[in-house]
């Protein structure tokens, strides 16, 4: 992290107090999204004419390395031309594993739950450290991760894989380890999703979920990580969640992110925080189908948020601004709410950013280095967990002659937080470097009555089967197609779960079952490596499997 000198905030807070017209500085309060790979009209016009404060990066804005550095370093041309005072935040989700907007272009590295699996607070350091420099080197100053959600819900559809597990101490020990990776790095870091977005089964980005504990279950669980990362550490940002915790707020239809009870009262109050608040994106089902963007941005904040993302629309981005001005004129929002908001944020921006200390081109041989390539290997290698080996099928012991299937349904992202097409061509070819004599059947799930013969008959032919499942737990259909070939297969089956863990659940008479949390490249082939014995399982569950499993439990050969 940058040298901080006391003095500095000081004289970001008067040159802030100072500013001779507030309405002027408002755009610092927003944070943008846009299409395209250069900058677009819509969000020069946003940095030029009102003073953004911030752009977030989606894998829509990626093309190339070399693209990306070019992009960043043209948006923070138009913003020092324009007389911004501090360099644009320029943010992104590289969460690593399953949530990761710049693909092949950087290293690839592992998400939450399969750290959590390897369970090496200094493995996440190093982690963190390398993705940050990786992304400091493409002109992207912010990562809105580490995720600190606890995944205590096997029914959750949009935290899952991205939480480092269920266990509040662990999470909240991984989680301070990820901060310190990305201060190490000079990276701003932005922990997710206050007060917790782990226990419950509805998608914010399609509705407004509903958590019914109290603030002593809180405490006890949800709020771990977040105390523990503010009391040992310390946070530059913090994003919220839009969830109704109605026990905190009185309110089971009002989001956390507008919520004053829960930033003013609980973040600000309770747990000390003075750094940078900010909202997930305002466009989410949560917020706009209840309140309206307009309302939404006043209301958060007043409720004590300092940086509003919107992450799409340029009409929503430019009336959530007039939104801000009105309520200001108006008297809704008060000078020295928002002079504190601005305060925040610049103070954010002059310990991190400088227009002297703009990354240079030559930076962009840091990407894939050697030294992160060996890193990705071997945090891949850790995770890959073995929990049932019953029959002892593994490491796999095929003769050249015999065939092995592999089936696998066809399957987009299991989230709308994910954007990437899932790597089915690498596990076979990976498959295929150990084994050549494979075959590999795509399932578009649910199986009719004339698919589910010749699928049949390519069962009865192969000497074992490697059954994928990607999230069976949630998806009726593939489990019903799983244990339909379980009860039909005459040759060994191996179970490889891409993905949520909990796949064990929809079958629990599988005998052989490996997990490598994501479905990822390299992911892929660490686990293929395990199969055939090329390395050993080292990963330990960091989630419970009830009744059958408990967390913490894993084999070696």
């Amino acid at each position: 992290m940058p040298p901080h000198h006391p003095s500095s905030d000081k004289m970001v807070e008067r040159a802030v107090l100072n500013a001779a017209d507030l309405r002027d500085q408002l755009g610092q309060l927003l944070m943008a999204g846009f299409e395209g790979t250069k900058p677009s009209p819509t969000i020069l016009d946003l940095i030029e004419n009102h003073r953004l404060g911030g752009v977030i990066l989606f894998s829509r804005n990626i093309e190339s390395a070399e693209q990306v550095y070019h992009l960043t370093s043209t948006l923070q041309a138009k913003a020092r031309a324009a007389g911004h005072r501090y360099p644009l935040l320029i943010a992104i989700d590289q969460e690593n594993g399953m949530v990761q907007r710049l693909g092949e272009h950087v290293t690839l590295f592992p998400g939450n739950m399969a750290l959590g699996a390897s369970d090496s607070p200094e493995l996440v350091t190093a982690v963190a450290g390398a993705t940050g420099r990786e992304l400091q080197a493409l002109g992207i100053n912010m990562n809105l991760a580490p995720v600190l959600d606890i995944n205590n819900n096997p029914a959750n559809p949009v935290i899952g894989v991205r939480s480092f597990g269920e266990d509040p101490e662990q999470v909240a020990r991984l989680g301070l380890a990820a901060v310190r990776g990305y201060r190490e790095a000079g990276l701003i870091s932005c922990l997710k999703h206050f007060p917790g977005h782990g226990d419950t089964a509805t998608d914010s980005h399609l509705a407004l979920p509903l958590i019914p504990h109290d603030l002593a279950r809180l405490e006890r669980l949800e709020l771990v990580p977040f105390a523990r990362v503010l009391q040992e550490e310390g946070a530059d940002c913090i994003m919220t969640a839009h969830i109704a915790f109605p026990a905190l707020t009185g309110d089971p239809g009002l989001p956390a992110t507008v919520a004053p009870a829960i930033i003013s009262g609980l973040l600000r109050q309770r747990l000390g925080f003075d750094g940078v608040a900010m909202s997930d994106c305002l466009e989410m089902e949560a917020t706009a189908a209840t309140l309206g963007i307009e309302e939404a941005t006043v209301r958060a904040l007043e409720a004590g948020l300092d940086l509003i993302l919107i992450s799409h629309r340029y009409d929503r981005q430019l009336a959530g601004l007039a939104a801000m001005r009105s309520a200001l004129d108006e008297g809704r929002l008060s000078p020295n709410r928002l002079h504190q908001a601005l305060t925040r944020l610049q103070r954010l921006k002059a310990r991190y950013l400088s227009w002297q200390q703009l990354p240079r081109p030559e930076g962009l041989r840091l990407l894939k280095q050697p030294e992160h390539l060996a890193l990705q290997r071997q945090s891949y290698t850790r995770a890959i967990t073995l929990l049932r080996n019953d029959a002892g099928l593994l490491p796999l012991r095929l003769a050249p002659e015999q065939q092995l299937l592999i089936v696998l349904p066809q399957k987009e992202g299991a989230s709308r937080v994910e954007d990437q097409r899932y790597p089915v061509e690498a596990l076979v070819a990976a498959v295929r470097s150990y084994h050549p004599k494979t075959e590999a059947r795509l399932l578009t799930l649910p199986l009719s009555e004339p698919e589910q013969q010749p699928l049949r008959e390519a069962v009865a032919q192969a000497q074992l089967v490697l059954l994928v499942t990607v999230n069976a737990y949630l998806d009726r259909a593939q489990s019903e197609y799983i244990n339909w070939l379980v009860a039909e297969a005459p040759c060994p089956l191996v179970a490889l779960a891409v993905y949520n863990p909990y796949d064990l659940l929809a079958c629990p008479q599988l005998t052989t079952y490996v997990l490598t949390y994501e479905y990822t490249r390299p992911a892929i082939e660490a686990a293929v490596a395990v199969l055939f014995g090329d390395t050993q399982p080292q990963g330990h569950l960091p989630v419970s499997l009830p009744p059958l499993h408990a967390r913490g439990e894993g084999l070696s050969f």
